[in-house]
């Protein structure tokens, strides 16, 4: 079966992201090797160094930022998926189609906002 337009663009989207959160991944994870290898040259001290502090948190940052980044590259990955499967802009929760202007926004969304908006009011 021949892909849409519609549903061309929305792969081509995706999988830019997707190429765009690869190279962030390893930009992240050259900072962070980059900060380990310079802290296993010296002997660093977090507690009782002046720049330990710093250092700590420059790791743990970069730490979450690649843990992020991570999560965003399975989202694209599960978002592909759905639009392999005819599934891709349906809600999870409720099975309505996700509105456009959401997809827009975020490409990977598997909720419509009402779903969304529900389960971030249950999380705080």
């Amino acid at each position: 079966m021949a892909a849409s337009p519609v549903r061309a663009a929305l792969r081509e989207r995706l999988s830019a992201d997707r190429v765009r959160t690869q190279a962030r991944i390893a930009a992240l994870s050259r900072d962070f090797d980059a900060i380990v290898e310079a802290n296993a040259l010296v002997a660093v001290d977090d507690e009782h160094d002046p720049e330990g502090s710093s250092t700590a948190f420059e790791r743990q940052h970069l730490a979450a930022l690649l843990a992020q980044s991570r999560a965003h590259l399975e989202e694209l990955d599960a978002a592909l998926r759905r639009l392999d499967d005819d599934e891709y802009g349906v809600c999870r929760v409720c099975g309505k189609a996700i509105p456009a202007e959401r997809l827009e926004i975020r490409p990977e969304a598997t909720t419509c906002v009402p779903c969304a908006d529900a389960a971030h009011r249950r999380t705080r």
